[in-house]
């Protein structure tokens, strides 16, 4: 199997096991509790793999603070936009914004460069999925999701777009991309804990309790998805897979209908559609 070929299976085992998280993640209705679970269990379940890798040099570990900031400006929106709104509407519209971002801001700062057939098959996929937001017979401007789900789930779009393109820049930088991997695991689990506890307070731990079989779930899940994305990035371009990766918008419309009750229909099938037929153009 070629790199290619091989960052190509990564990027769509990442957007199935992203899905599957944030389905747990909105199925615990605690969404800041699950992310804080998650992201300390992925921290605690990783640990021992540092003294297994290389240390991160001076560079990584400035690559790494940078990273972090944009990991939780991510988190931030992403806690917000799923509060506020079904899965199956604020997903595509905080995965579906970012790739095109991703692609611009790859070509800014990483000298990246996609040929025209693959700019215009992420023009297609983003297109698609954005259009899983639309209201039926609406134009562009009638979006079915309130404003402030909206409002961060493009936050949250824009926070992808930065830890995708800091986070390619890390992982290419280091001795071996485990070392990267694992120690960004373990410093955004951090991040997270320190952040529930200050929003929490007292009732940290109780509310953990409760949400923590969601938050271990989607921690697992959480592992796969990221650690693949990452390990892909050191393979091929990163517009390629983050575009990939943003297919997960059809398997969360998906797992939105099956498991959450939430609507689907024939619209967004056709739009699941013209994702996939943006994703043939630029990786086939």
């Amino acid at each position: 199997m070629t790199s290619t070929a091989l960052a190509i299976l990564l990027g769509l085992t990442s957007a199935v096991s992203l899905a599957a998280v944030n389905t747990v993640v909105k199925a615990g209705r605690d969404i800041l509790m699950a992310r804080v679970v998650l992201s300390v269990t992925s921290a605690l379940l990783i640990f021992p793999a540092v003294f297994f890798v290389p240390l991160p040099t001076g560079p990584v570990w400035v690559a790494l603070g940078l990273s972090l900031i944009a990991h939780g400006f991510y988190q931030f929106g992403l806690i917000n936009a799923l509060s506020r709104g079904d899965l199956s509407i604020v997903f595509p519209i905080m995965r579906g914004g970012a790739p095109i971002l991703v692609a611009i801001a790859a070509a800014a700062f990483l000298g990246e460069t996609l040929m025209p057939l693959e700019w215009a098959g992420l023009t297609v996929a983003t297109l698609g999925t954005l259009g899983f937001v639309l209201r039926p017979g609406k134009l562009a401007s009638g979006l079915d999701v309130p404003k402030s789900a909206l409002i961060f789930a493009a936050l949250t779009a824009v926070g992808i777009a930065a830890y995708s393109v800091l986070d390619a820049r890390g992982v290419r930088m280091a001795e071996s991309p485990f070392t990267y991997i694992v120690w960004l695991f373990v410093l955004d689990g951090v991040q997270l804990g320190i952040a529930g506890a200050v929003l929490r307070g007292p009732t940290l731990l109780i509310d953990a309790r409760r949400i923590w079989r969601y938050g271990v779930v989607a921690a697992l899940g959480s592992m796969l998805s990221f650690g693949v994305l990452l390990y892909a990035m050191d393979l091929t371009e990163v517009a390629r897979v983050s575009a990939l990766r943003e297919s997960a918008v059809v398997f969360g419309a998906l797992f939105g209908w099956v498991f959450l009750k939430e609507g689907f229909g024939v619209r967004r099938v056709a739009f699941a559609s013209i994702v996939v037929a943006g994703l043939a153009m630029m990786n086939l």
